[in-house]
C-alpha cells in the first residue's frame, strides 16, 4: 500500500466508526462522480467526486467505496468496487488500475469490478440496520439505492431484513473533513506554494496594455510548471472597474497604466484547493488613494488573521473586519457618523458586501458548518480557512472621483494550529514596499 494511503484507510476506519456509533453498525456506499460530457463527444477533464477522494485517493471514474460495519469492531469490511482492466480502452484512454492492483495500492481488503456492483450491494445489505449514502448528489445513483433497498425487501421471506434507516453520509463526512490530517495539510502547503509563485510571477510580468488574459496564462503557467493538475476554480483577473465585480470571469479588458488589477486564482494539487487574492498596481506603483484604500484593507486582514485561533468563534474574524473596515471607510470619509452608527445601519456594505472568509479543503468552499444550533462554530487545530477582507468602490453620487473604481482584497489560507495559526500563502507579497519592490525589478 501506498504510504499516503494508509491515511485514507485511517479514515475509512473513522467513518466506519461513526456508523456505528450512529446505528449500531450497517453499510456505507459513496460514488465517486460521473464523467461529463462538455459537447459532442468531449469530456470536461475527469474530478472524482470529493467525499470518495477524501476516503479512497482512487482517481478513476466508475468507482464506489463500499464500507461494511458490524456491531463488532473487528468486523469490519473496507471495499473497492472499480472498473476492470481492459488492454483495448487503455490504447485510447489510458492506464486503468483494475481491481486487484486498486486493492491493493489504495489499501482495501476487497476490490471487485464496479460491474457486480448491483448484485452486490443487494447481498451486503441485507441484514444490515442502516445504509449511509449521499442523498440526492446525482439522479443515477439514488436510483440504485431505491432498486437495491427494494431488492432487499422483496427478499424478506427468506428471512433477510433490510435496512430500516437510510442516512445521508455527507453530514459525518463534511465533519470529519473540516479538521485537516497531516497529510492533507501537506498537499495544502505545497499547492500554497505553488499559488504564491504563480502571484509571484503575474505580479513581476504584468505590463500596461497587456489584456489580462495575459496575466492569467502566466499564473497557469506557473500552476502546471510546478506540478498542479488544474485551477481550483475559474481564475480572477480584474483590472480598474472590474476589480469591483466579486466574480469577475470574463479576463479580456486591455489594461491602463495605473489601473489596480486585483488577481484572485489559486491552483489544484492531489485534489486540494488553494485561494489566493492579492491586488496591486498596473505600472508598479500605487497612487494616493489607491494606497489609501490598499493599506485600509491590509490592516483589516492583518488584524483578522491575529483573530484566527483555537476556541475562538468562527465569526469572530468577521467582526474585526467589518470593524477595522467600517472604520476606515469613515475616515476616508466614504461613509459618514459614528463606528457604531456605520455597523449598526450597515453603510460600509456599499463597499464590503461579503464575509470574511470560508472552509478551504478539497473543495475551495469547503464542506462543513459555519454555525451549530444558532451558534458560531468555534476553531480548532487543523481547521483551514481564507481571510479576505475586501473593499471595492464602485462611481456614486456621494463617493469623491478619485475613489471610483478601486477595488482591492487580499487573501490568504490560513491553518489553526495549537498556538494560534500559520498562514500557508504569507510568501506572496502584500505590503505596498514589497509588491512596488517586486514589480521594479
Amino acid at each position: 500500500m501506498n504510504h499516503s494511503h494508509q491515511y485514507h484507510r485511517a479514515r475509512r476506519a473513522r467513518l466506519i466508526a461513526e456508523m456505528r456509533r450512529q446505528s449500531g453498525g450497517g453499510i456505507a456506499a459513496i460514488p465517486t462522480a460521473p464523467e461529463a460530457f462538455r459537447n459532442a463527444d468531449t469530456h470536461y477533464p475527469y474530478r472524482p467526486d470529493s467525499h470518495f477522494y477524501y476516503l479512497c485517493g482512487f482517481p478513476e471514474a466508475e468507482a464506489v467505496v463500499v464500507l461494511l460495519a458490524g456491531a463488532d469492531e473487528g468486523d469490519s469490511k473496507q471495499i473497492l468496487l472499480c472498473r476492470d482492466k481492459n488492454p483495448e480502452r487503455e490504447i485510447w484512454d489510458g492506464f486503468r488500475y483494475g481491481p486487484d492492483a486498486a486493492r491493493e495500492i489504495f489499501g482495501f481488503d476487497e476490490a471487485y469490478s464496479i460491474g457486480e456492483l448491483p448484485a452486490r450491494l443487494t447481498e451486503w445489505s441485507g441484514d444490515r440496520p442502516a445504509v449511509f449514502t449521499p442523498i440526492g448528489g446525482y439522479p443515477a445513483w439514488d436510483d440504485l439505492i431505491t432498486t437495491t433497498l427494494n431488492e432487499v425487501r422483496s427478499r424478506v421471506r427468506t428471512g433477510v431484513a433490510a435496512p430500516e434507516v437510510v442516512v445521508d453520509v455527507r453530514a459525518a463526512l463534511s465533519t470529519m473533513r473540516l479538521t485537516k490530517d497531516s497529510q492533507e495539510q501537506k498537499l495544502m502547503r505545497r499547492a500554497a506554494e505553488i499559488s504564491c509563485g504563480a502571484h509571484r510571477r503575474a505580479m513581476a510580468r504584468t505590463r500596461a496594455d497587456w489584456y489580462e488574459y495575459q496575466v492569467e496564462a502566466e499564473l497557469l503557467h506557473e500552476f502546471l510548471r510546478s506540478g498542479a493538475q488544474a485551477v481550483a476554480y475559474p481564475s480572477i483577473v480584474a483590472s480598474g472597474p472590474n476589480a469591483c465585480v466579486l466574480h469577475y470571469r470574463d479576463n479580456n479588458r486591455q489594461m491602463q497604466q495605473g489601473d489596480l488589477l486585483l488577481i484572485d486564482a489559486g491552483c489544484e494539487y492531489e485534489g486540494y484547493a488553494s485561494d489566493v487574492t492579492r491586488t496591486f498596481p498596473v505600472g508598479g506603483k500605487f497612487s494616493g488613494p489607491q494606497k489609501d484604500v490598499y493599506e485600509l484593507v491590509l490592516t483589516a486582514q492583518l488584524a483578522c488573521i491575529d483573530a484566527v485561533a483555537p476556541g475562538r468563534p468562527f465569526h469572530a474574524y468577521h467582526e474585526v473586519a467589518e470593524r477595522v473596515l467600517a472604520q476606515g471607510l469613515i475616515d476616508l470619509k466614504l461613509c459618514e457618523g459614528s463606528l457604531d452608527a456605520v455597523l449598526e445601519s450597515g453603510a460600509y456594505k456599499q463597499f464590503y458586501m461579503h464575509r470574511a472568509g470560508h472552509w478551504l479543503g478539497l473543495d475551495v468552499h469547503d464542506v462543513g458548518l459555519y454555525r451549530i444550533n444558532g451558534e458560531s462554530r468555534l476553531l480548532e487545530p487543523g481547521m483551514l480557512l481564507t481571510v479576505e477582507p475586501g473593499c471595492y468602490i464602485r462611481p456614486g453620487d456621494k463617493v469623491p472621483e478619485e475613489f471610483w473604481d478601486i477595488g482591492v482584497r487580499i487573501e490568504d489560507d490560513v491553518l489553526v494550529s495549537a498556538e494560534g495559526n500559520e498562514n500557508l500563502t504569507a510568501v506572496a507579497p502584500k505590503t505596498v514596499a514589497d509588491i512596488e519592490a517586486l514589480m521594479q525589478h
